[in-house]
Order: C-alpha cells, then sequence, then structure tokens
C-alpha cells in the first residue's frame, strides 16, 4: 500500500512535529486532538514553525502554505476513518494506549495501518487489542521530528512484512533513516541511552563530580551536543523515569534502575524544562 493520508493522535511537540513531517512531504495530514483549541494551537505551532523556515530561506512561502494547506485539525476519531496511516502521539501510559487502539480499530478503514509513536512501551500489547495485529506496528519518531534523522520502525511479533515494508517507505518518503527493530523495551536509542543518563545521575550523587563538570565531560570528550543533565531536563525527568521503569521491568538490569535523585525530583514536580526547574532552572530563560 502507498500511504496517502496519514491521520495523528496527540496535541503535544511530537504530534506537530510529525504533522509538519508528513506534510512537507506531500501527504494529506488530520491532527486530532481532544479540543478544538488545542487542535487549532497546533496547527497555529505548524504555521508559525513554517514561517521561521520562511524567513530563514528553507523554504519559500509558496512551499509552506502548500504544506500548511495539506493539515487540518479535528477533535473527533471519525474524522481518521479514511486515513491510509494513522500514528498516535499520546501520553505513554499503555493502558490509555491499548484503549485508543481498541477505540481506533473500529473506525479506520480496514486495510488501515495503526502506529504507535511509543519510545519504550510494548507494541504487542497494543496490537492485539485490535482485530488487525498484522497493522499494527511502532514508527517511532525522535524529537525534534522535522530535524532528527532517525525513525525506529518496530516490529511486534504480530506484524506483518507488509506493514513493516509500508511503513518504512513512508518514512523513507518524509527524508528519514528508517531502522527496524524488535518489540523490546527502549528498542534501539532509549535501551543504550537511558541507562547512560541514569548513570550520569549515580556518578554524581556518588561524589564523583557535579553536574556541571560530568556535562562538560560528556560534551568535550565525547563530543556530545549536550550533557547528560541538560539532556534529563529536555527530555523530561517524569518521562525518563517512566522509560527507565519500562526498562527495568522487562530486563531487571540494575543499570535501569531510577537513581534515588531522580524519583526525588520527580516527587518535588521538578522535572526539567516544561516545569521551569530541574538538573538546572529555567525559570528566566
Amino acid at each position: 500500500m502507498t500511504i496517502q493520508s496519514v491521520g495523528i493522535i496527540g496535541s503535544g511537540i511530537m504530534g506537530s512535529g510529525i504533522a509538519e513531517v508528513a506534510a512537507s512531504a506531500g501527504h494529506t495530514v488530520i491532527l486530532r486532538s481532544r479540543s478544538q483549541a488545542t487542535a487549532d494551537a497546533m496547527v497555529a505551532g505548524l504555521s508559525k514553525s513554517l514561517a521561521k523556515q520562511v524567513e530563514r530561506g528553507k523554504k519559500t512561502q509558496e512551499d509552506a502554505d502548500a504544506i500548511l494547506g495539506r493539515v487540518s485539525a479535528t477533535t473527533e476519531l471519525s474524522a481518521l476513518a479514511d486515513c491510509d496511516l494513522v500514528i498516535e502521539s499520546v501520553v505513554e501510559d499503555l493502558a490509555v494506549k491499548i484503549a485508543l487502539f481498541k477505540e481506533l480499530d473500529g473506525i479506520v478503514k480496514a486495510d488501515a495501518i495503526i502506529a504507535t509513536n511509543t519510545s519504550t512501551l510494548p507494541v504487542v500489547e497494543m496490537a492485539v487489542a485490535t482485530g488487525r495485529a498484522d497493522k499494527v506496528c511502532g514508527v517511532h519518531f525522535f524529537n525534534p521530528a522535522p530535524a532528527m534523522a532517525l525513525v525506529e520502525i518496530v516490529r511486534a511479533l504480530t506484524t506483518s512484512d507488509e506493514t513493516i515494508a509500508d511503513v518504512t517507505a513512508f518514512a523513507a518518503t518524509c527524508g528519514k533513516d528508517p531502522v527496524e527493530v524488535t518489540d523490546r523495551a527502549g528498542f534501539i536509542v532509549n535501551a543504550l541511552l537511558f541507562p547512560y543518563l541514569n548513570h550520569a545521575v549515580t556518578l554524581m550523587e556518588n561524589g564523583v563530580a557535579t553536574k556541571e563538570g560530568i556535562d562538560a565531560a560528556m560534551k568535550g570528550g565525547c563530543g556530545f551536543p549536550m550533557g547528560p543533565f541538560a539532556l534529563l531536563d529536555l527530555v523530561g525527568l517524569d518521562t525518563s523515569v517512566a522509560i527507565l521503569d519500562a526498562l527495568y521491568a522487562e530486563t531487571k538490569s540494575q543499570a535501569a534502575n531510577a537513581a534515588p535523585t531522580l524519583r526525588r525530583m520527580l516527587a518535588a514536580g521538578q522535572l526539567g524544562r516544561k516545569s521551569g526547574s530541574g538538573f538546572y532552572d529555567y525559570a528566566k530563560k
């Protein structure tokens, strides 16, 4: 199947970013959010992003207008009925996602693919909640979706070869680098990344170095664009702990057992950039 129309569920940064990527590649995109206000805000955010790209000379005004013209917003899941591919990017809560997949299965057309943008959760549990387990997979974009090249294509035990081929082709048409991975907690990137981030916190707890020193060392010594503490703040400590918990639940590796500091900061609501404070202070930035 050639994917032409794409439905995207979720009003966060990832949802709007995937919408921009798909619409820029020529796909018709329907954004679904639970409220009209957030749906409209997503379209407004996309318009602002495109305007900045026009100002920087990365896109012409004609291209930006064409991309925006391919995107519409809705509050109704039923509006996604004729989409070839539906990608959910809602909260990282397995029960919520399973309920959504069950509902979508009764709405979208029989040959549509339903995909999840989860970074860690088991895709197969969403797949078996539908009557089309062969047409369910993971299509994991990275944040920010317009800038990040990688897309992890996640094959559940039930996913067909045809589905993997179709979503891989879709990612390629979006200018991304698709990499197929089996359905294991964390897939490739998070399975390697978050134990590293967690260990950085443990090093700080053990007095090996300050957070500033560790960040500087990883930037200067490994060439990373940011250190582990800055990255934890960017991802969000709530998301980071949830990913570590999912990794630990499956692997029982102590490397994925969230450091006490992370849990205490989570309890205090110090989530990073999203809350204004985390390992660093963002209140005045």
